[in-house]
Order: C-alpha cells, then structure tokens, then sequence
C-alpha cells in the first residue's frame, strides 16, 4: 500500500491525473509546430556555428559543426518533442507546466555528451557552442509547440493557468 501511496504523491507532484480538463492539440497543429521548431532550430543552429567561428575562429571546420552532423540530430530530437507534447498534454491538467520542466530535465541530460566530449579532449570552445546549440534548440522547440499547438478547451471549462 505504501508503493501506491508513493506512486500517487509522484502523480499529483508531476500534475499526472489522467483526466485533463482540456483536449490534447489538434494533430495538424503539432505537426506545424514541429515543422516550424525544426526549422527556427536548425537556424538557430546556424547562427550558434557562424557566431563560435567567428568569436573563435579554432572552431572553423570542427567536426560537429557540419550541418549533417548537427542538423539530423536536431531534427530527431525535435519530432520526439512533437510527439511527446499531445501525450503530456493528455496526461496532465497542467500540460505546460509539466512539459516545461521536461523540456529543462531533457536539455540538461543532452548536456551530459558534451561534458563527455570535452573530458574526452574537444575543445571547451567548440564544446561550449554545442552546449548553445542544445539550450537554444530546448527553448525554441518548448515554445513552438506549446503556443503554436495549445491544448483545447472542453466546453465549459477554463484554460490552465500559466
């Protein structure tokens, strides 16, 4: 009895009930979110790679720097995000706020192979631009998905607070 009391606390701590007072997104509003958070992403990445080589022009031609090596990650992280977000959205009544944190739990253990990286010998410079590129890519995809594809009010209901 005590494990489902413990199971129960981490549900009501995580906002998990099962029952939200809100639909998850429309599908075609997902599916526009990831799009649109793979393409801001893949932008930013650039951006993050132009501003490290300039700043500190060591990094010209660093291996994960190229566009296919960064770029097919992020967008394999982003469709996961997209499918995560209408399932978060199902199981909580407080699908941005969960999803928030996620996002946040998500990025830092993205993090982790960066640290790795740089134990192993790449350069904190370089490094520190994937470590950009991770934060930025969390950030923009949180915010795409959960303002380009909200939950849905049930009729006669109030939206969730922010």
């Amino acid at each position: 009895m005590a494990s489902a009391d413990a199971t129960q606390r981490v549900m009501d701590l995580a906002r998990v009930d099962l029952h939200p007072p809100h639909r998850a997104p429309a599908w075609w509003r997902v599916a526009l979110a990831t799009i649109d958070s793979i393409v801001l992403s893949l932008v930013a990445d650039r951006i993050v790679v132009a501003v490290f080589n300039h700043v500190f022009p060591t990094t010209r031609g660093y291996e994960h720097f190229h566009f296919g090596d960064y770029g097919k990650l992020t967008i394999v992280g982003i469709v996961i995000a997209g499918l995560a977000w209408p399932v978060v959205a199902r199981l909580s009544s407080a699908p941005r706020w969960l999803f928030f944190r996620l996002a946040i739990l998500v990025t830092a253990v993205l993090l982790l192979p960066d640290l790795f990286i740089w134990h192993q010998g790449q350069p904190i410079d370089a490094v520190g631009g994937l470590m950009c590129m991770h934060v930025a890519i969390g950030v923009i995809t949180y915010l795409v998905l959960v303002h380009l594809a909200p939950v849905r009010l049930r009729r006669g209901r109030q939206a969730e607070p922010a």
